[in-house]
């Protein structure tokens, strides 16, 4: 019983706080707006930009870069000898 006393009290409060408060302009809304748009913006290319670093970093990606790294100086050794040949 006290739990839904107390709930029924917060609901109150919030309640005429959110009374209290003044009606926001047109420019108001659109500023907020404005704002919360920028800062969503801004976590999700910090969050993109932390997932590529990772991806980048990560041992899958790297393990693959060397071995085409390695792949592509075999391929280039290949191809100065078949160019050395005499014809």
């Amino acid at each position: 019983m006290k739990l839904y006393l107390a709930v029924a009290v917060l609901m109150l409060a919030l309640v005429a706080q959110t009374e209290a408060q003044e009606p926001l302009t047109v420019k108001e809304r659109f500023l907020e707006f404005g704002t919360q748009v920028s800062d969503a913006t801004r976590d999700l290319a910090s969050q993109t930009q932390d997932a590529f670093e990772q991806m980048h970093n990560s041992e899958f990606a790297v393990s693959t870069r060397n071995w085409f790294s390695k792949e592509f100086e075999r391929l280039k050794k290949k191809l100065g000898q078949l160019s050395d040949l005499p014809q």
